[in-house]
């Protein structure tokens, strides 16, 4: 059980950290067309002399390190958070460059980098949030003194007619979309990260408690083995005594005992088997209908009700493998199905497509809102008695192990309905199966 969460949360990083990166990808891209446009507009239509080789060239190096990113990312393997710690350096010392290039300090641009301190700061953690803090400050103190200079005066006077405050214009709304853009979709993905990890915690404490119960039933059932076990030999010898043989009532009431008993025997035995053995073990080969059949003709006989609507609605029949804990699965809804609505209960089974449903309905009360909103969670009972609500929290999980669903709501003219879906593919009987299976 102590796997679980660990391997769920590798899947959830996995995915985040691929959708981080992908999203450093476009902003890098988005850097690259901007750098282009910038330096058509400042050297060609506005007339300043600039480095055109050396200033080319990095935005060529970048769209080359973007493209090893693309393929990076195809790999779908998880990203490390150094990576994407390296890519935001390769960012800014890319923008240091150009910088350098085009002005220093003196360059509008030179904002952009709180554009590059804020991402580090959605996608990073502890030290490394430091580190591009520094490398960006450290990068504009070098600016100040080292850089190639642009004829571009501050005249802030002229207004927008000033080359510099448009340059500060565009870099300010340049910072402002992307800032709102990017980091809205970094959110929305370690929103999503955090719902999967929340999940995947909550699946793991659903089957630890499984496995206690499960612990708990084993042991209750090996401890119930020897009194049964006395009693079967109490009973027989109860038969066979002379001083009993007269009384016609008594002997009747001794052979439901014995019934009872080989009852509860069995009933001992199947969670041993359930408790023990995984699926596939003891199983054995049937059909969907015969199934299903076989389920309903076990529940009547050994459960009261007064009216049992059974309709087998499955035409082509299947082969499938059946064990014990899929029969108890549909014996814990019809069983809660009875506890509710003691004098109806009706049973429909059809196949649509790939899958089988199995519907229960009552005419009880139905299901209380709060309880519907957490149907399957433990605990969650109509009936008020300690432990109670059980069932349909283990034939949720048995049939989420399967790939399949279990779903309940309230009918319109009262009552209550589940349905299991379970996918035929998954219970289906293979030639793989083992023969030494059969029969059991």
């Amino acid at each position: 059980m102590p796997s679980v969460i660990p391997v769920s949360s590798r899947l959830a990083d996995t995915s985040a950290g691929l959708k981080n990166l992908h999203q450093l990808i476009q902003l890098r891209w988005v850097a690259v067309v901007g750098q282009l446009i910038t330096i058509e507009v400042t050297h060609f239509s506005l007339g300043m002399r600039l480095p055109l080789e050396p200033m080319l060239a990095i935005v060529i190096g970048m769209a080359l390190f973007n493209l090893a990113c693309l393929l990076r990312c195809r790999a779908r393997k998880a990203v490390h958070e150094v990576e994407l710690f390296i890519g935001l350096l390769v960012d800014v010392a890319a923008l240091t460059a150009q910088l350098y290039l085009s002005g220093g300090i003196s360059n509008p641009f030179v904002f952009l980098y709180l554009l590059q301190i804020a991402v580090g700061a959605m996608l990073l953690r502890g030290g490394y949030i430091g580190s591009i803090v520094l490398a960006a400050s450290g990068c504009v103190a070098l600016l100040a003194t080292f850089h190639r200079p642009l004829p571009l005066a501050p005249n802030l006077h002229d207004g927008l007619a000033s080359p510099y405050v448009a340059g500060l214009l565009v870099c300010f709304l340049l910072n402002a979309v992307l800032v709102v853009i990017f980091i809205t979709r970094i959110n929305d993905t370690l929103r999503r990260r955090d719902a999967r990890l929340a999940a995947a915690r909550q699946r793991a404490a659903e089957e630890e408690h499984i496995l206690r119960m499960g612990l708990l039933a084993s042991g209750a059932a090996h401890e119930l083995g020897t009194p049964l076990a006395t009693l079967a030999v109490i009973l027989g010898d109860w038969k066979r005594m002379p001083s009993l043989s007269h009384d016609q009532a008594l002997r009747d009431d001794i052979v439901e005992m014995e019934a009872q008993v080989q009852r509860c025997k069995r009933i001992v035995s199947g969670i041993l088997l359930s408790a023990g053995e995984t699926r596939g073990e003891h199983s054995r080969q049937t059909t969907v209908r015969g199934f299903v059949d076989s389920v309903v003709q076990e529940w009547r006989a050994t459960r009261s009700v007064d009216t049992l609507v059974y309709d087998n609605q499955v035409l082509a029949d299947t082969a499938m493998v059946a064990d014990t804990t899929l029969r108890q699965m549909v014996f814990n809804v019809l069983d809660n199905a009875c506890d509710a609505s003691p004098q109806w209960v009706s049973l429909q089974a059809r196949v649509d497509g790939d899958a089988l449903h199995i519907i229960v309905t009552d005419r009880g009360p139905g299901f209380a809102p709060a309880i519907l909103h957490h149907i399957g969670a433990p605990y969650q009972s109509t009936k008020g008695q300690p432990g109670g609500g059980l069932g349909l929290f283990l034939s949720m999980n048995v049939a989420r192990t399967l790939g399949g669903s279990l779903r309940a709501e309230n009918t319109p003219q009262g009552g209550a309905c589940v349905t299991i879906t379970l996918p035929l593919p998954d219970i289906a009987w293979s030639n793989e199966t083992p023969n030494h299976h059969h029969g059991h």
